[in-house]
């Protein structure tokens, strides 16, 4: 029997990632809209729009979304070598690495079996990127 090597990207620190206890989301009704009145059974109240660290929000849904989320969409920090008003977007591309790959386990741990993720990325990180989808996600699953 012939054993299969895997082919991974590696880099400094890959899956040293910091222990994240469990994490409780807070409502702020100010900053939340709902709809006055549901039309059906069927209408799901369930959006929500999160103010905060990312990677704290999506271990917070983890307990409770684990293999529940149809559709992901992520707008990536595309790693240009600027800081933009909300973030830096021009770190060490190793760093940058560990913070796509620990965010895309967790997103994999929240996707429904029959789910979609969807991601914004520019040229400059794209491939690396790429295949850090193939290894979470299998890159059987890659759809053009």
């Amino acid at each position: 029997m012939r054993s299969r090597t895997k082919l991974e990207l590696t880099w400094i620190n890959k899956g040293k990632h910091p222990k994240l206890e469990p994490r409780i989301l807070l409502e702020d009704p100010e900053k939340s809209y709902h709809a006055k009145r549901r039309i059906s059974n069927e209408d799901v109240f369930e959006n929500m729009l999160i103010h905060g660290d990312n990677l704290l929000a999506l271990k917070a849904l983890e307990h409770e979304y684990t293999n529940r989320v149809k559709c992901i969409y992520i707008d990536s920090p595309f790693n240009i070598g600027a800081a933009v008003e909300h973030y830096d977007d021009g770190i060490e591309h190793s760093q940058w690495l560990n913070i796509m790959y620990e965010r895309v386990i967790i997103l994999r741990r929240l996707l429904a079996e029959d789910g979609s993720i969807f991601v914004h990325i520019d040229n400059e990180e794209q491939a690396y990127l790429k295949v850090i989808l193939d290894e979470v996600f299998d890159r059987r699953n890659f759809c053009k």
